[in-house]
C-alpha cells in the first residue's frame, strides 16, 4: 500500500549506489581521546588506538536484538511493528515491551508498545519491562469494573475490560470509557506503580522487625544478605525513564504516556493535489528534563522559594540527574532518615553503601514518575491516512531530529534502496512540521552532525534502519569507528538505543491471532 501511494515520487528517485571504503593494514586502526587518571591523580587526555571492525562485525551487531512482527486482525487492519536495540552500557540499561490484547469477540484490540532507559543500572527498567503494561492494563480494568482491586491482585485484569466497549445505550459504564479518564487511569497506573516500587524493601524491612530479627546489640536488621531485599532496593535506587503507546481500536484512540526523555514521534501521510503527498510530522510527547522550560517551572513551585537556584543546576535536578521524572532514582525521592537506615539495613553489609543524595537536597521528592499523557485520533480504515509511530530511548534523539526519523521512516515504506545524499532524501520525502513539541534537550548540540553524508536504506528492519542511520548511515568510516569503541569508553560517544516502529495497513483480514506478551531485557 505504502509503495502504491508513493508510486509518483519513486518513478523520479535515482539512488546512488553502495559507497565501499577500501583500508589497508595501516589504516585499519583509529585514534580515539579517551580520559584517563594520570600519576597525580588528575584527570588527562590522551588518544587511545582502536581497531575498526570489519562491516561484516558491524552489521552482524546491529541486527543481532532486531524484532519484526505482523498481526493480521479480524476487523481489517494488519498492524506492524519492528523493535531493535543496541547497548553501549555492558550490559545494555534499556529495555522495551509489548502486548496485544484483545476482545472476548475478537473484533477490537488494545496494543500496548513500551521502551525503557535505564539509569544507574537495568534494574528498574527490567521490571518495567516486564510489568508495566499489567498495570495499566490492571488500572483500566477497574476503570472498567469500577473496583478497588490493588496491583497484588490475582484476578485476570482482563476481566470486564471490554464491557466499556458495547454499544448499548443502556450500558451505563460507558461514559467513563472517555479519553480524560483514559488518561487519568494511565497516569495513576505509572504513580501507584512507583509507589509500589519505592515501598517494598521498607516493607521487606517491616516484615523483618515484626518477626522479631532485633537485639539490644543489632538494634537495626542486617538483610544484605536478604534477596528479596536487595532486588527490591536495587530496582528503587536505579532508575528508567519509560514511554508507553496505547492502541484503543474500538475507539480509534492513540494514548501516549511519557515520564522521561524518550521520545514518541508520528509520521502522518497527507495527500496532495499534485498526487505525491507529503509527511507531516507530529511529535507526541515533550521531553521531560531540567532543560525544558515547563519541567523546570514545575519543579520550583515544587519547592521552598530558598531552594529556586538549586532545584535546576546546569540542566539537571539539583545538579545531577537530567530527566525530571522517573521510576525508581530513590536518592531523589526517599527522605534522608529513610535513606540512611535503608542503606545500612541492605548495601552497608555486601560493600555496595548508597550513594548519597546531592548536597542541596531539602524537601523531597524531586523526581515523579507521573506521566505526560497525549491523545491523538486515529482513522485506521482510511487508506489515504497512513501513518506510523516510532518510539524510542534518548541515544536516538541525541543524534537524529524527528524530522529526519520521520524523513527515513517514510523513505523506507516507499521502497528506497542503497544510499542517498543526506541533502538530497528530503527533496525525495517531503515533510512538513504539524507539531514540534517541547524540545528538553534546548542547549545540547546533536552528538554529531547529521547535515552532511549518506543515508543508507540497507535494513529490512525499521528499528534496526533508524540505528544505522543514526550512527553514520551510509558513511561506511565513521559507522566503524562509532562501533568499534568498546564498552566503558563508548558511552561517552554514544548512549544505548531502542527503538521501535508502529504501523498500519487497512483493508487486511485474517482470523485471530494468538497473542502473547513479549519484553526484552
Amino acid at each position: 500500500m505504502f509503495k502504491r501511494a508513493w508510486k509518483p515520487i519513486a518513478a523520479s528517485i535515482v539512488i546512488a549506489g553502495p559507497v565501499y571504503y577500501f583500508y589497508t593494514s595501516r589504516n585499519q586502526t583509529f585514534e580515539l581521546p579517551v580520559r584517563v587518571k594520570a600519576s597525580g591523580g588528575q584527570k588527562e587526555i590522551v588518544k587511545k588506538t582502536l581497531p575498526l571492525l570489519p562491516m561484516k562485525s558491524i552489521d552482524s551487531r546491529l541486527r543481532e536484538n532486531g524484532l519484526a512482527e505482523t498481526h493480521d486482525r479480524p476487523y481489517g487492519v494488519a498492524w506492524h511493528h519492528t523493535t531493535s536495540s543496541l547497548a553501549s552500557n555492558d550490559p545494555i540499561e534499556d529495555a522495551h515491551s509489548h502486548q496485544i490484547i484483545q476482545s472476548d469477540d475478537g473484533k477490537s484490540d488494545l496494543l500496548f508498545f513500551t521502551v525503557f532507559d535505564g539509569h544507574s543500572g537495568r534494574n528498574t527498567s527490567q521490571l518495567l519491562s516486564r510489568t508495566l503494561i499489567n498495570a495499566v492494563a490492571l488500572q483500566l480494568s477497574q476503570l472498567a469494573a469500577n473496583t478497588t482491586a490493588s496491583l497484588s491482585s490475582t484476578k485476570p485484569f482482563t476481566d470486564g475490560l471490554w464491557a466499556l466497549w458495547s454499544k448499548s445505550p443502556s450500558n451505563s459504564t460507558l461514559a467513563s470509557w472517555d479519553v480524560p479518564s483514559i488518561s487519568s487511569a494511565i497516569e495513576n497506573a505509572f504513580v501507584e506503580f512507583d509507589r509500589v516500587l519505592l515501598d517494598a524493601p521498607i516493607s521487606i524491612l517491616k516484615q523483618a522487625i515484626q518477626e522479631g530479627k532485633l537485639s539490644a546489640q543489632n538494634p537495626v536488621p542486617d538483610l544484605s544478605n536478604n534477596a528479596n531485599g536487595i532486588q527490591t532496593m536495587q530496582a528503587a535506587i536505579s532508575g528508567s525513564c519509560a514511554l508507553m503507546a496505547l492502541f484503543d481500536t474500538a475507539q480509534q484512540d492513540l494514548y501516549i504516556a511519557c515520564t522521561g526523555d524518550s521520545r514518541a514521534v508520528a509520521g502522518v501521510w497527507k495527500p496532495t493535489e499534485d498526487g505525491k503527498g507529503i509527511w507531516e510530522v507530529d511529535v507526541l510527547s515533550e521531553d521531560q528534563t531540567a532543560r525544558n522550560p515547563e519541567e523546570v517551572e514545575r519543579l520550583r513551585s515544587e519547592h521552598p522559594s530558598d531552594e529556586a537556584d538549586n532545584v535546576v543546576m546546569n540542566g539537571r535536578v539539583l545538579g545531577g540527574l537530567e530527566p525530571s521524572r522517573a521510576f525508581g532514582d530513590a536518592r531523589y525521592k526517599w527522605p534522608m532518615p529513610m535513606q540512611e537506615l535503608l542503606n545500612q539495613v541492605y548495601m552497608v553489609g555486601n560493600g555496595t553503601p548508597l550513594r548519597k543524595p546531592p548536597k542541596t537536597f531539602k524537601t523531597p521528592p524531586y523526581v515523579t514518575a507521573r506521566p505526560v499523557v497525549t491523545h491523538r485520533k486515529l482513522a485506521l480504515g482510511d487508506p489515504s491516512s497512513l501513518r506510523f509511530v516510532v518510539l524510542a530511548t534518548d541515544g536516538l534523539w541525541d543524534v537524529l531530529t524527528p524530522e529526519e526519523v520521520v524523513t527515513l521512516v517514510g523513505g523506507h515504506l516507499a521502497g528506497l534502496k542503497g544510499t542517498i545524499s543526506k541533502s538530497t532524501l528530503p527533496s525525495l520525502v517531503p515533510t512538513s512540521i504539524a507539531n514540534a513539541g517541547v524540545d528538553g534537550k534546548a542547549g545540547k548540540q546533536l552528538t554529531r552532525s547529521t547535515k552532511q553524508g549518506l543515508w543508507a536504506f540497507v535494513d529490512d528492519n525499521l528499528s534496526t534502519h533508524l540505528i544505522r542511520n543514526a550512527l553514520g548511515g551510509g558513511d561506511e568510516n565513521e559507522l566503524r569507528k562509532i562501533m568499534s569503541i568498546p564498552a566503558g569508553m563508548s558511552r561517552s560517544y554514544r548512549d544505548d538505543i531502542t527503538v521501535t516502529v508502529v504501523w498500519w495497513e487497512a483493508g487486511k483480514e485474517a482470523q485471530v491471532d494468538n497473542i502473547t506478551t513479549k519484553s526484552k531485557l
